[in-house]
């Protein structure tokens, strides 16, 4: 071996161990086949749809609800905000929608009942049955408001990665982060307002989503994590379209036990 040779042999060999020397992307999940388009070429998610739900393997509430598995988070962060808030027996601390109130995101788009897409080439509307909840998210890949006050639902923004839709959120008032408590009433489990969520949505197959949800809270956790879920199309469901969904203020019935007028 001749010493020139022996030289671009060992400056390679030293490169490639030099950490971040070279990164490799990996490459975008192939098209589902049969993805629906606009006419600008996007996949196109307008329709109606069950609530995400688990995939197979995945810990479940006991409500028809999604809930997320304790096997996916991360470690709490030492001194952080607490995870879990001791329910008070107040029932506007406890189930504060008895009264009304929104259930907030993610709690909201788990809920189980029907949700409808709707996308033209600048947003996409997501309106779910259970309280009308309707997020309207940009797809031009704009920056996050400011001067917001923090909100339920946070202020989404939406970029193409391919044929993935990345939606991020952010400005979140401290809120619930699931349904679980109806499983466990100890585990009523709360984000923080520092709560940041991104989601991936791409078509799986001809009749369902893939539905990545990340859950970003520096006060409480120690880095980032996802869970998967999946969204079925149920285009069977067009003719009756939602339910009207109506939250009476001051409802004096929460959790179906009346109060004295």
């Amino acid at each position: 071996m001749n010493h020139m040779r022996r030289v671009t042999i060992l400056f390679a060999v030293a490169f490639a161990c030099i950490p971040g020397a070279h990164t490799q992307t990996a490459a975008p999940p192939s098209p589902a086949p049969g993805t629906p388009r606009t006419a600008d070429g996007k996949p196109d998610f307008s329709g109606i749809y069950q609530w995400p739900t688990y995939l197979p393997g995945e810990e479940r509430g006991h409500s028809a609800a999604t809930t997320f598995d304790r096997k996916n988070f991360a470690p709490l962060k030492p001194r952080g905000e607490p995870f879990l808030e001791p329910r008070t027996g107040d029932p506007r601390h406890d189930e504060p929608r008895d009264f009304c109130m929104p259930a907030g995101f993610p709690g909201g788009i788990l809920s189980g009942n029907a949700m409808q897409f709707f996308q033209t080439k600048n947003y996409l509307v997501m309106v779910h049955e259970f309280q009308r909840m309707t997020r309207i998210i940009p797809l031009d890949g704009r920056p996050h408001r400011q001067g917001l006050e923090p909100m339920y639902y946070g202020d989404p923004v939406g970029h193409w990665d391919g044929d993935t839709l990345v939606v991020e959120t952010t400005n979140f008032k401290r809120w619930a982060l699931d349904d679980y408590y109806y499983t466990n009433p100890k585990e009523f489990r709360m984000h923080s307002d520092a709560f940041r969520t991104i989601e991936k949505i791409r078509w799986k197959s001809k009749d369902a989503l893939f539905y990545e949800l990340t859950v970003d809270d520096p006060k409480i956790f120690a880095k980032a994590w996802s869970q998967e879920f999946e969204i079925k199309a149920k285009p069977e469901w067009e003719p009756v379209g939602l339910y009207e969904y109506v939250c009476e203020e001051n409802n004096r019935c929460p959790g179906g036990k009346c109060e004295a007028k």
